[in-house]
């Protein structure tokens, strides 16, 4: 077996935006958000709750539970689309904010995916080298990447960030089991997000309207059902798993609706899969380590127990994870 999650941890902004306050500022209301998406609040960062510090802050758990000092971490990445600076990384303000003075660091971008990239390549890492202790962290403060008269996407998003330590299994019947992930730059036009405009007039982007995120929903809504399946339907075909086995479904929470889809193509019954979107809303490469370090804090999942994973995000970006906890 490869990597091992040694402890988690999650961190959200203290307040909770709810749909009846979503009211006051855009064309909606707390049915048509529930009916469509099954969200009812959302958490919304406020003065100082940047992307790193809400990293920081879950980072810290996670090493707390494992029983780590910062000071021993080799590796710090950061999966993010909301990073505070595009330069430096949000991973450089975590490895100085921590103090994980030995780490070297670095931001993932795979939108919604990016957690679990990340977690596939600190498993490679370990295999390659036992000794190695590597943080993973997926955080985002999308509140600072909305159109707040969209009422399309802002309805749909939150703030927040989780963490898992990643290092060697002292036992052959623990770590990742396998991965099976994928991109489609051919569709990015479907779910994406503009950086600031260009200063350089030569090369200013067609179509510029503003650095937050523009979605067909209904289209990736389609996609994002269907490859999510596919991806976990092939993951357990290689690894030779019966889906019968895995203790907890930890998915992307994306919203309540397509969650629902993908538990009726794949028959998962309910109380096999964790849910935390309608507290949340979809806090893309934070939303899977968030309900992981929840369900985890809740004895959900014990020693040996096999858990899976399935994300769907921008880019496109999919895939599936599964681990012997």
């Amino acid at each position: 077996m490869g990597g091992v999650i040694l402890g988690t941890g999650s961190a959200l902004p203290q307040r909770a935006v709810s749909n009846k306050e979503l009211e006051k500022i855009v064309d909606t209301s707390d049915e048509w958000i529930r009916s469509r998406t099954g969200i009812r609040q959302r958490h919304i960062s406020s003065a100082g709750e940047y992307t790193y510090v809400l990293a920081s802050r879950a980072a810290e758990k996670a090493l707390e539970m494992a029983g780590v000092e910062a000071g021993e971490i080799d590796l710090l990445v950061v999966a993010t689309i909301s990073s505070h600076m595009l330069m430096p990384s949000s991973a450089c303000f975590v490895q100085q904010q921590i103090g994980a003075h030995r780490a070297f660091a670095y931001d993932l971008n795979a939108a919604c995916s990016g957690f679990l990239y990340g977690l596939d390549m600190a498993d490679h890492y370990v295999r390659a080298d036992s000794s190695k202790k590597i943080l993973v962290i997926g955080a985002e403060t999308l509140s600072s990447r909305l159109n707040w008269e969209d009422r399309n996407t802002c309805i749909l998003f939150g703030d927040g960030a989780g963490a898992a330590l990643v290092g060697a299994s002292d036992s052959d019947e623990r770590g990742m089991v396998g991965s099976n992930h994928f991109s489609d730059g051919g569709l990015w036009n479907l779910l994406y997000m503009h950086t600031a405009e260009s200063c350089n007039p030569d090369i200013k982007v067609e179509g510029w309207n503003g650095a937050h995120i523009a979605m067909e929903g209904k289209e990736v809504f389609k996609h994002a059902v269907k490859a999510m399946e596919e991806a976990v339907r092939g993951l357990l075909a290689k690894t030779g798993t019966d889906l019968a086995s895995v203790k907890l479904v930890v998915p992307h929470q994306a919203n309540v609706r397509i969650l629902n889809n993908l538990m009726e193509r794949l028959e998962l019954p309910k109380d096999k899969v964790f849910i935390n979107a309608p507290l949340y809303g979809n806090t893309s490469a934070a939303s899977i380590p968030i309900a992981l370090d929840e369900a985890n804090r809740e004895g959900r999942i014990g020693e040996k127990d096999l858990v899976l994973f399935c994300a769907f995000g921008g880019g496109f970006t999919w895939g599936a994870s599964l681990i012997k906890w």
